[in-house]
């Protein structure tokens, strides 16, 4: 990298961690801190979604199913496009309602509204553990990113150094800073991509023939994936629309239900089709570059390239002096914005769903232990992730966790009659740990599914049938919704 981007880029980030430090005299409760004072407007609330959902761990994870299995990776988050506007009509509004009236600052606080304390405990261990993974696959991603494009940084190098602004800047800011920083750096990433990076990476490869003629012919079509994987894409990414903290955070910061509900559309639609195909043609670009020897990739242990880091490096290749470090700088920034709101979620669990709860004398805990708490979560995400390879697998582990647990009891607490905290508790439970054993033990599933699959059909099997022996002996619940 030039010197004038290093430049760009350091200034860059020394600005990010200015503005956090700016919310930081600004954030002074704790609505403040974790939902953004309740006053975001849709597009503020919509771009800061799609970046924390997709971010730059996803795109980079497009990016490498773009390299292994072209324009169809893009599926991927046409799934998510389903999420945002399914959730978005039915549960966005149910939410809000409940939110404005109760001021809940997390997601299990829906759980304890729902059934009662105890579930509220179990679904903030399952969400904090959850995403305080998520938070390790965006300082991994942002690594990657870092070592591809810093020729001096190694990947371990590059992983503390962005795991520790991510971090920092979290600790300082809260969420007001994440999402005014994400509305920024999402619209000068996608259009420094989109107007800049396709242009010059197809001129750098010597046009779009080349895409046709270096390529398997499968790699530019839509029907180079199994319907196994488009199966298992969406039983992972449509539920995590329904079960995400961080998306509930929103939820509660949004000004209204209706502005809470448009934000979802503008995400779904930057989710799929702009974001989709423009991080897997990337991908594609970058599989072309590679096999002409245009540009090189680290390998794997395995001996085969590393699929993910193909993006960042085109992107190093063909940028020019100036505009490499102002995008790069945002690449970075959507990355750990990603890191940040995930970040945000795993402390806000721990803090205001374990500790406060069981805190001798009740009470809130100071502004200086919620920041210390995530300050420790987002240090022990920082060496987790240095134990871990693949982003998108990651992130797609993390994401089965928290759905295989979290979906059916949230189903059945809000459009379901009489359902005990007991079946809440168990289904949770049943269904995370399946999840987690299928995936640690390495069993091969039937027809290459997701074992995500297995632990949802096991939440519901537990759910279903605690709720049926208690109705049976008289329960009553009393959520009317």
């Amino acid at each position: 990298m030039h010197t004038l981007d290093l430049i760009i880029f350091i200034f860059y980030f020394l600005a990010m961690l200015a503005f956090g430090a700016f919310f930081m005299r600004s954030s002074k409760a704790k609505d403040d801190y974790y939902v953004g004072g309740r006053s975001m407007g849709r597009w503020h609330i919509g771009l800061s979604v799609v970046a924390t959902d997709v971010g730059g761990g996803f795109s980079i994870g497009l990016g490498g199913l773009g390299f292994l299995i072209g324009l169809s990776g893009s599926w991927m988050l046409f799934t998510g496009l389903i999420g945002a506007i399914l959730s978005g009509v039915y549960l966005v509004p149910k939410v809000y309602q409940l939110s404005a009236q109760h001021k809940f600052l997390t997601f299990p606080q829906l759980f304890k509204f729902l059934y009662n304390g105890k579930v509220a405990m179990v679904a903030a261990v399952i969400s904090a553990i959850g995403y305080w993974g998520f938070t390790s696959s965006q300082i991994l991603a942002g690594a990657k990113l870092a070592s591809g494009t810093f020729d001096i940084l190694s990947l371990d190098q590059a992983l503390w150094l962005m795991g520790g602004v991510a971090v920092v800047y979290t600790v300082m800011g809260g969420l007001k800073a994440v999402i005014y920083t994400d509305t920024v750096q999402w619209i000068l990433l996608l259009a420094g991509l989109i107007f800049i990076g396709i242009p010059l990476s197809i001129d750098f490869i010597g046009g779009w023939d080349r895409l046709y003629s270096e390529l398997d012919p499968s790699t530019m079509r839509l029907d180079n994936v199994s319907w196994s994987q488009l199966i298992n894409w969406a039983i992972t990414i449509i539920p995590i629309w329904f079960v995400g903290m961080t998306l509930y955070q929103r939820i509660y910061a949004s000004k209204s239900a209706q502005e809470a509900k448009k934000a979802w559309f503008i995400a779904g639609f930057f989710e799929w089709p702009v974001m989709a195909f423009l991080g897997t043609l990337l991908g594609v670009i970058a599989k072309v570059a590679w096999l002409e020897n245009q540009i090189e990739l680290p390998l794997l242990e395995s001996g085969q390239p590393d699929a993910e880091t193909g993006l960042p490096v085109l992107l190093k290749t063909v940028f020019p002096v100036g505009l490499l470090g102002l995008i790069m700088s945002a690449y970075f920034s959507a990355i750990m914005s990603t890191a940040d709101s995930c970040l945000m979620a795993a402390s806000g669990n721990i803090v205001s769903d374990l500790i406060e709860p069981n805190k001798k004398g009740g009470g809130d805990l100071s502004m200086v232990w919620n920041r210390a708490i995530t300050f420790l979560v987002g240090g022990t995400a920082m060496v987790f992730a240095g134990f871990m390879t693949n982003v998108l697998d990651l992130m797609l582990l993390s994401y089965a966790f928290m759905v295989s647990g979290l979906l059916v009891p949230l189903l059945g607490g809000f459009f379901g009659k009489n359902h005990h905290p007991n079946a809440a508790i168990g289904a949770m439970i049943g269904g995370g740990v399946c999840t987690l054993a299928l995936e640690i033990s390495g069993v091969s599933m039937p027809y290459d599914l997701d074992p995500n699959l297995f632990g949802l059909t096991t939440s519901l099997v537990i759910f279903y049938a605690i709720s049926t022996y208690f109705k049976r002996h008289g329960y009553k619940h009393n959520y009317t919704g």
